[in-house]
């Protein structure tokens, strides 16, 4: 029996010590390097995409670094797109391919700069007083449009200089304009016009021949109307004027010009209670009739679109937690999948193409794989071009599937499972549920590990992890999607009561050891588990959650969006029904370790509503409840330091209340964890 035992402990110790090496840890996934695609070459044949490298612990504040590459479609080498001389922005080719703009920073502005064919040495283009956001060529490679913001007056700059700059909420707004320029051979600009002067432009895109430029815009730069009310405007260049201005109803998504003008295709909410991007619709430019090209009662979303030729619309649509390139006739309105990413085992994003439609590009992920660039000849298999993470390959994973269960009104709901390192069948594992945002968002079978979601690295510490495509996710339908419409917190965090119980009865998930995280909309899940199903969880990560529907209503620089999409009545219709919805109205019944967290800059969340659930915690003797603000960040943390204090906290919450079951009413866990931070010690 004695030798048996040592046995047994000498099989875990080797277990233990293979994990601890070779599982993800917190730091490689914060080191881990993402893609993009930016733009296939006119000619087919070379891509320009860009690799964002996080900052390291010790470097100053910030976002990550973007580095941006030119690959060889024929070799798929590839080198950086730009010496070390200068450090451009957003670069794009000329339509015949000849040239390359960018934008770069000179007197504290980004202006457009031009590379010209053959040449070394960028010629600047614009001198906007405000400098430019947003740009693309002309079709006939003799201009640009671009956006920029409207600049202070003289008056404005000298009541600021001396301290009478007041906030006036929502007023005084300086909107983006959107102009035009034209140069000559040598770059040297010759004209420049402001096309719009009374209204904020969001984006635009020229047509194939650079007669027509449609763009999208509202009255002000308020988020709120860039989500619900921007409307498409046609502008024909040569008169000057807009033509049209479509009809379009509710969010809206890309838009582009058919090869010939005439038409133009969009991506777009049903109506305008629809929460998401779902529908493709074609317009005849002429005569302002729209007409929807999506089969009726689509099982999925319609997420962009564009031209294939005259008359066939290419789209991207998901459907449960796999996307879809489908073409579909303007004749015929007969669609074809043509690259399914089920079957390719590839979660691919917008593509880039060719003009013959026979070579595209994509940026796309894996379970196993968090970013690479791939090409497609529209036939054969996806090749992976890049390789940007290579030690991934050296690291033990865990196993990740498709699940699905029945809720308990019998509805179908699907989700992902990632298995512990070493899982074995029969045993018991902690669970946590990572709850994705929106609630107009999904997981796809991809890469789903991030600084606030670290899936990879709980299951490499003997965790189940489950994302759960609740009620009210995208990529299952209108329908499905409109089951949270009027019903905050019902049905949808029903669906995931009902998967933890799944999980407790089918994969071995221990019913004593539960957590759940997520942001947002994922953050008001978490409350709502901490307090109104705190039977369920042990402890709960709420990241710039929702904890008071009534205050979030009042607060939230998104109010006509939560309106018109979530609650479809005014607040003074549902009071109590808010109020009854809110996890502060149920604190006081809390048992669940609570960790609270996010920016105290953040404008869709208001900070307030994570002292709201803390205070209310705190009155009534929580003995485990945790605010913690991240200065500066807003609706999610951008820099490096705010996303390495959260993850290393989160995992130190859920390992001492989940996974090592620590007494709710004893010590919470260390308040400084800087030691984990990989910082070097100046003292």
């Amino acid at each position: 029996m004695y030798i048996r035992q040592l046995l047994a402990m000498a099989i875990m110790l080797a277990a233990y010590t293979i994990n601890a090496q070779n599982t993800l840890q917190p730091s490689d996934l914060l080191s881990l390097k993402s893609s993009q695609i930016i733009q296939m070459h006119p000619e087919g044949n070379k891509a320009i995409y860009a690799v964002y490298t996080p900052r390291t612990p010790n470097e100053a504040p910030g976002g990550s670094h973007v580095e941006y590459m030119l690959t060889d479609l024929e070799t798929n080498q590839s080198k950086p797109l730009f010496s070390d001389d200068f450090k451009g922005y957003s670069p794009l080719w000329s339509a015949d391919g000849k040239h390359l703009a960018f934008k770069m920073r000179t007197k504290g502005k980004y202006q457009i700069f031009v590379l010209p064919e053959n040449a070394s040495t960028p010629v600047q283009v614009t001198d906007e007083s405000n400098g430019i956001k947003a740009f693309k060529w002309n079709p006939d490679n003799k201009g640009f449009a671009y956006t920029s913001t409207m600049p202070y007056s003289e008056k404005e700059n000298e009541l600021k200089k001396r301290g009478y700059d007041f906030i006036y909420f929502e007023e005084n707004i300086k909107n983006d304009f959107l102009s035009l320029v034209t140069f000559d051979e040598n770059f040297k600009q010759t004209s420049t016009i402001q096309i719009t002067k009374d209204n904020n432009v969001w984006d635009f895109n020229f047509d194939q021949q650079g007669k027509q430029l449609a763009y999208a815009a509202t009255d002000l730069k308020l988020i709120d109307q860039k989500y619900m009310f921007r409307k498409v405007h046609i502008f024909n260049i040569a008169s000057g004027k807009i033509t049209r201005v479509l009809d379009n109803v509710g969010k809206l998504g890309n838009y582009s010009f058919s090869p010939d003008g005439l038409h133009l295709s969009y991506t777009g909410a049903l109506n305008l209670n629809d929460h998401a991007v779902s529908q493709v619709y074609k317009v005849d430019i002429a005569s302002g009739d729209i007409t929807n090209m999506t089969p009726d009662k689509y099982k999925g979303h319609v997420s962009w679109s564009a031209w294939k030729n005259n008359k066939e619309i290419v789209y991207l649509a998901h459907e449960a937690v796999y996307p879809k390139l489908y073409t579909v006739s303007l004749k015929t309105n007969k669609r074809k999948l043509f690259l399914d990413a089920e079957k390719n085992g590839v979660i691919f994003s917008t593509p880039q193409y060719s003009s013959s439609f026979k070579s595209f590009v994509f940026n796309g992920s894996t379970p196993t794989d968090i970013s690479n660039i791939y090409k497609w000849d529209g036939k054969n298999d996806l090749f992976k071009i890049t390789d940007i993470n290579p030690e991934l390959a050296q690291e033990q994973l865990g196993q990740q599937e498709v699940i699905n269960y029945s809720a308990r009104d019998g509805l179908n709901i699907e989700g992902l499972l990632m298995k512990p390192v070493g899982y074995k069948e029969g045993e018991k594992y902690p669970l946590i549920l990572y709850v994705h945002g929106g609630p107009e968002s999904h997981h796809s079978n991809g890469w789903l590990s991030g600084y606030s979601t670290p899936g990879q690295v709980m299951a490499g510490k003997g965790y189940l992890v489950a994302y759960i495509n609740y009620r009210a996710s995208t990529g299952y339908g209108v329908d499905f999607a409109m089951e949270g419409f009027e019903d905050p917190a019902g049905k949808e965090f029903d669906d995931l009561a009902d998967a933890i119980d799944y999980l407790i009865e089918n994969h071995g998930a221990d019913r004593n050891r539960v957590g759940m995280a997520g942001g947002s909309y994922g953050g008001y899940a978490s409350a709502w588990f901490a307090t109104y199903y705190t039977d369920y969880i042990k402890a709960a990560a709420v990241f710039v959650g929702i904890t008071n529907v009534v205050s979030k209503r009042g607060t939230t620089d998104i109010p006509y969006e939560e309106l018109y999409v979530h609650s479809n009545n005014p607040l003074e219709d549902m009071w109590e029904l808010n109020l009854k919805r809110s996890p502060v109205y149920h604190a006081h019944k809390s048992k669940t370790a609570t960790l609270i967290y996010g920016g105290d800059a953040d404008p869709r969340i208001h900070p307030s509503q994570s002292l709201e659930l803390y205070r209310r915690m705190k009155m009534n003797n929580h003995p485990a409840v945790r605010l913690v603000q991240y200065p500066g960040e807003g609706h999610g943390n951008r820099k490096q330091v705010g996303r390495i204090d959260l993850l290393y906290r989160q995992i130190a919450w859920m390992d001492w209340y989940v996974k090592e079951l620590k007494p709710f009413d004893g010590p919470m866990p260390p308040l400084d964890i800087s030691d984990k931070y990989g910082l070097d010690w100046a003292y």
